[in-house]
C-alpha cells in the first residue's frame, strides 16, 4: 500500500509557537510511519516555511528551554497553482522536490495559523487539510465573535464586554462602568490568543489597567468576562464520515493558583491536577456531549476541537471552543479520546484520513 504524504505544519508567528512545536514532537513520535511519509515543515516565528527536523526529540517541552523552529536557511515551496500538488524546497544544493502532497496537517495554535490564515493559503492551492475550514477557524479564534454565534444559538456563555484602545478613548468612563456592572472577580483576555497567554484574573478593579495592558499586548481587541464559578470540564469533539461525535469529558481541578494559567498548562506548575474522566452523572454527561455538540455545529465545525465550560449551579456555560487543541499525548484532547477507547496513533490517523477524503475545500 502507498504511503500517504502528510504535510505536518508546526510552529508560527503566534505566542504559542513552543506548544505547536511541542505538540509536532508528540505526533512525529506516535504517527504510523508504515501508513504516513511527513514531511515536517516549520513556521519561524518571523514566518519563514523550513524543512524541520522529523526527530520528536527535538521539540520536547522542557520549561527551561521551550522548543522553537530555527531559520535553518532552507525556504518551502508551496504548489503554484490547483494543477498540482507538488511540494519543493530551497536549500544550498538548490530547488529539490518533496512529491506530491495527499493533505496538511497543521498543528498550530493562536494567530496565523488556528484562525482561519492558513486555511485559506491551503484553499488557493488546492491543498486537502486537517481540521476546521477558514470561517469556522475564524470565528473560534476570535472570543467576541465565538460568544456572540453562541450565544445566538441559544448556548449559555459567560458575560462580558469587549474593549478596544479606541472605544476606551472615546468614552472611558461608560466602557469602565459596564465592565464593573460584570462583577469581581473577572477575567482579562486578549480576544484572539490561546494557552491562557494574556490572561490576568482580577479580584479588584485597581488591577484592570494593568491586565488590559498585558491583554492589548497580544491583541487590540480584549475581553472583560465575568468569573464563573463552577467546575471546568473540557470535552472532545472528532468529525468522521458519519458525522461528528463527542467524547468523556475531563476535568481540571485548580487548588493552589488563581486560574489553569500557561504555567499549570505547560510547564508543570502546582496546584493543577487533570482528572479524566471527569466524574459527570449519565444525564450531566448526556448534556454536556449535547452542548459541546451544538457548540461545534454552531460555528459550522470540521475535522476536531475542544469545547471548555464550566459547570455551574444552573447547568453548562461555554466558555471557549478551540480549533486545534492542544494535542501532545498528555493534552486534555487526546486524553479524552484514549479514554473513549481511540488511542493516541489512531486518533492522528483517522484525522489525517479524514482531512484528505474531504478533499480542498
Amino acid at each position: 500500500m502507498d504511503k500517504r504524504r502528510v504535510v505536518l505544519l508546526f510552529g508560527g508567528r503566534s505566542s504559542e509557537h513552543s506548544i505547536s512545536c511541542a505538540t509536532a514532537g508528540g505526533v512525529l513520535r506516535a504517527i504510523d510511519r508504515d501508513r504516513y511519509e511527513v514531511i515536517p515543515v516549520g513556521i519561524t516565528r518571523e514566518g519563514a516555511f523550513v524543512l524541520e527536523s522529523g526527530d520528536p526529540d527535538r521539540f520536547g517541552l522542557d520549561p527551561e528551554r521551550l522548543p522553537e523552529v530555527a531559520d535553518n536557511g532552507t525556504r518551502v515551496l508551496w504548489p503554484e497553482s490547483t494543477a498540482s500538488r507538488e511540494m519543493r524546497v530551497v536549500d544550498a544544493a538548490g530547488i529539490r522536490s518533496l512529491g506530491e502532497v495527499d493533505v496538511v496537517f497543521p498543528i498550530l495554535h493562536g494567530r496565523y495559523g488556528e484562525d482561519g490564515t492558513v486555511q485559506g493559503l491551503f484553499e488557493l492551492a488546492g491543498l486537502p487539510y486537517v481540521g476546521n475550514g477558514v470561517l469556522a477557524s475564524a470565528m473560534a479564534m476570535d472570543k467576541h465573535v465565538a460568544k456572540t454565534v453562541l450565544e445566538a444559538a441559544g448556548i449559555a456563555v459567560a458575560p462580558w464586554v469587549t474593549l478596544t484602545r479606541e472605544r476606551l478613548a472615546a468614552d472611558e468612563e461608560l466602557w469602565l462602568r459596564r465592565t464593573r456592572a460584570l462583577g469581581l472577580p473577572a477575567f482579562v483576555k486578549p480576544a484572539r490568543a490561546g494557552s491562557s497567554v494574556g490572561v490576568t484574573r482580577v479580584d479588584d478593579w485597581a488591577e484592570l489597567g494593568a491586565a488590559l495592558d498585558v491583554a492589548f499586548a497580544e491583541d487590540r481587541t480584549v475581553l472583560v468576562e465575568s468569573a464563573m464559578s463552577g467546575r471546568e470540564i473540557e470535552i472532545a469533539v472528532l468529525d468522521g464520515p458519519d458525522g461528528p461525535r463527542v467524547s468523556v469529558a475531563g476535568e481540571v481541578v485548580v487548588t493552589g493558583r488563581g486560574f489553569y494559567d500557561f504555567e499549570a498548562k505547560y510547564l508543570g506548575a502546582d496546584g493543577v491536577e487533570l482528572v479524566c474522566p471527569a466524574e459527570l452523572g449519565r444525564g450531566e454527561l448526556f448534556e454536556l456531549q449535547r452542548v459541546a455538540l451544538h457548540a461545534f455545529e454552531a460555528i459550522g465545525g470540521e475535522g476536531l476541537a475542544r469545547v471548555d465550560v464550566f459547570l455551574t449551579g444552573e447547568g453548562f456555560v461555554v466558555n471557549e471552543i478551540n480549533t486545534m487543541p492542544g494535542f501532545t499525548p498528555i493534552s486534555m484532547f487526546p486524553t479524552c479520546w484514549m479514554n473513549t477507547g481511540l488511542g493516541y496513533p489512531e486518533l492522528i490517523g483517522e484525522l489525517i484520513e479524514h482531512g484528505a477524503a474531504r478533499g480542498a475545500r
